[in-house]
């Protein structure tokens, strides 16, 4: 029986252990982050400028009649190509 009493204290013991360093661990990264974000704040970063659909002209008819039929047939007649530009 001494044993088991034992054994509960070291089992209390422990989880309290590992739940103070878990809690000194979370603090620790906050505080670390804070820091850090005063010191080197993040940069901005300009946006993207979009680039430019091609005219539709500018495709080769073959490729636009193919890329029309295969949209036509997809969408079941519905869809129609508003941009083409290559990937």
């Amino acid at each position: 029986m001494d044993n088991i009493g034992i054994g509960l204290e070291l089992l209390v013991v422990g989880m309290c252990t590992v739940f103070v360093i878990l809690i000194i661990v979370i603090w620790g990264g906050k505080l670390l982050i804070n820091i850090v974000n005063k010191i080197a704040p993040e940069e901005a970063v300009a946006p993207k400028k979009a680039q430019k659909a091609a005219p539709l002209a500018a495709i080769d008819t073959t490729t636009m009649a193919v890329l029309e039929e295969a949209v036509s047939k997809i969408t079941a007649g519905k869809g129609r190509i508003a941009s083409v530009r290559k990937v």
